[in-house]
């Protein structure tokens, strides 16, 4: 009896040992990725986009110092410069921020996974085969936002609105995509709209005076890279005419629209991190991952009480309890 609990005792401190070794291995090998960041330009739903997925792998263990961050500045020449250089350090995954961004990514590598996100449809953009069954090495996380539930706000706050203009960069799948809706809910609305589109920064002073001669009600502009950007050239027209924008998301109103019921893109940056660490710990790959989509509860409204001021609109903040009031 006492030899045999001496060699079980033997047996459980080699198992325990073994069971260490793994895990030490496992840290150690987390530790070691290499990830490699493709930022399409620089606004607050894109580096919000970032910061989630930086803090979810970081949080797991992956060296911050690995993770190689790059923004193109709005350049599709740069995505492909960026998205070249990325594969050839031998980075374990690609992370990109925007269409433009993953779309130079998957020209550039077949084999590195690629895990996506501020992207609202990977099927229409052509990143993947379904968004239910991607079947390449493409995959994320969707910023799809509740176009029609936004039509619905418009209404709330400004109810006698019968004329919208819908603006978006005609060169942007993500934007073209939103657009569409946008029509159909106005349509379903009965409201009288216009469809304006720029393709790049020269265009937008133009197009939102022609908006503004047009008489418009309101302006809707969904999840736009360009127009986020410059978002606050926008309002210094829209607000001379007294004309609110509802846009696509949070850091639009902060930067010159009414309103939005949007989702938290820090928020898509993290389920965008959850995929990540599955694909890079073997648990998954991304062909057979499925594009996420954020839950209802990911949305908040959002409200500009300066930009209503502007435009002549009372708010009644207890009618929105829980509303975010920004100013």
């Amino acid at each position: 009896m006492k030899k045999m609990l001496t060699g079980l005792v033997a047996l459980g401190l080699i198992l325990a040992g073994c069971s260490s070794t793994d895990d030490s291995s496992s840290s150690a090998d987390l530790s070691s990725v290499k990830i490699g960041v493709i930022q399409y330009m620089q606004h607050d739903a894109l580096d919000a986009s970032y910061e989630g997925f930086k803090d979810t792998l970081v949080e797991a263990g992956v060296s911050e110092d690995n993770i190689d961050y790059q923004v193109a500045g709005g350049d599709q020449s740069n995505c492909t410069t960026i998205a070249d250089k990325l594969v050839n350090d031998g980075n374990d995954l690609i992370y990109a921020i925007a269409t433009p961004a993953a779309q130079a990514a998957q020209a550039a590598t077949t084999e590195i996974p690629i895990v996506g996100a501020a992207i609202t449809d990977y099927e229409t953009a052509g990143l993947v085969e379904s968004n239910d069954a991607p079947g390449g090495n493409v995959t994320g996380a969707s910023d799809l936002t509740p176009v029609a539930d936004q039509f619905d706000l418009m209404m709330e706050l400004l109810p006698d609105t019968q004329s919208v203009a819908i603006l978006y960069c005609g060169s942007e799948d993500n934007s073209i995509f939103q657009g569409n809706i946008a029509v159909e809910k106005a349509e379903e609305l009965g409201l009288e709209y216009k469809v304006y589109t720029v393709s790049d920064t020269n265009d937008i002073d133009a197009v939102v005076n022609q908006i503004a001669s047009d008489d418009h009600d309101v302006v809707y502009i969904p999840t736009d890279n360009l127009l986020a950007t410059y978002m606050s050239s926008v309002e210094a027209i829209t607000s001379q005419y007294q004309i609110p924008c509802i846009v696509g998301e949070e850091g639009m109103v902060s930067n010159g629209g009414l309103a939005t019921y949007g989702i938290s893109y820090y928020n898509c940056g993290v389920k965008a991190g959850e995929q990540a660490l599955a694909i890079l710990n073997g648990e998954a790959t991304a062909a057979e991952t499925p594009v996420e989509y954020l839950a209802a509860e990911d949305c908040t409204v959002v409200i500009n009480l300066t930009i209503a001021e502007k435009c002549g609109i009372t708010i009644n903040q207890e009618d929105y309890p829980d509303a975010t009031f920004v100013e």
